[in-house]
């Protein structure tokens, strides 16, 4: 088992879980955090501005990026 922790930023706001997570290896911690960011993101878009800017990183044991997922709200033209 790994240890890893999740972390959230929107815009200049951001936050990494105090508590640690285990999973078996880098896939297992890819789909929980796949879950987890589908289960948030709904929601978050009823509120999202353009130009807005979401994330959430999965990092390892030391606290360094491993996996990351962005939800960019862009204006064009």
């Amino acid at each position: 088992m790994s240890q890893y922790f999740f972390q959230i930023s929107h815009g200049s706001i951001a936050g990494v879980s105090e508590s640690s997570f285990d999973f078996a290896d880098g896939a297992a911690a890819w789909t929980e955090m796949a879950r987890v960011c589908g289960s948030i993101v709904g929601p978050l878009c009823n509120n999202l501005k353009p130009k807005g800017d979401w994330q959430m990183e999965l990092l390892d044991a030391s606290r360094k990026p491993v996996f990351r997922i962005r939800l960019v709200a862009e204006k064009l033209g």
